[in-house]
């Protein structure tokens, strides 16, 4: 992984004490030029989805399709086109998975964390699906899960992009142990940078 995508890895679940290889830095989503890594958010207004959202795979097939217009620079510092095998889709529920098949390209690598354990890929995409706690058809432990978003977070070599909507981050919590959860994800959008789907301006963009 890119250090901007270890950095969030190594803070949330391992405790600081996960490093990257310093040739990893050379890894990077190229556009226009500018190199992309780390982390970025893109969120989506939605209401009273459960477990899919048209709204969300539908943003979701926007970045992908910025994204095949890029190039992926290797640890090597190799460029080249981006296609859809440099990225994966990562959702909590099969009913969402279905959705986005239906929304993307064919051959886009869409699935839960199961399909993904072990794998990885330029780009990591997680579509969460869920409008609001309210909506959760199971507990907040279940879509919140620590393992889930390290999973879709770390299966990414340069580039994480979580799709959400934002009323999740407002999530009542009656727990210790989900305000933990919640924690994780409103720090992945504390260390995140906004995703826009059209030319990314270099102001919105890392050095």
């Amino acid at each position: 992984m890119h250090p901007d995508v270890t950095s969030f890895v190594s803070r949330s679940f391992y405790e600081g004490r996960l490093g990257s290889e310093p040739q990893c830095s050379s890894q990077a989503v190229v556009i226009d030029g500018v190199a992309v890594t780390g982390l970025r958010a893109s969120f989506v207004e939605h209401h009273g989805d459960r477990v899919r959202s048209d709204a969300e795979a539908g943003r979701v097939s926007d970045v992908i399709d910025q994204l095949i217009k890029a190039t992926w620079r290797d640890d090597a510092g190799h460029e080249r086109s981006m296609t859809l095998d440099d990225i994966v889709v990562v959702a909590p529920y099969n009913a969402q998975v279905a959705c986005l098949v239906g929304a993307l390209p064919a051959g886009a690598r869409v699935g839960t964390v199961d399909r993904f354990q072990g794998q990885e890929a330029a780009v990591s995409i997680f579509s969460m699906a869920t409008s609001s706690v309210e909506d959760l058809p199971r507990n907040l432990e279940f879509l919140f899960s620590l393992n889930r978003l390290n999973v879709a977070v770390s299966r990414a070599r340069g580039l994480s992009i979580l799709v959400c909507s934002p009323e999740l981050l407002r999530a009542r919590c009656h727990s210790p142990e989900q305000m933990r959860l919640v924690n994780a994800l409103c720090r992945f959008v504390e260390m995140a940078g906004p995703w826009i789907v059209a030319p990314l301006p270099a102001a919105m963009l890392p050095a």
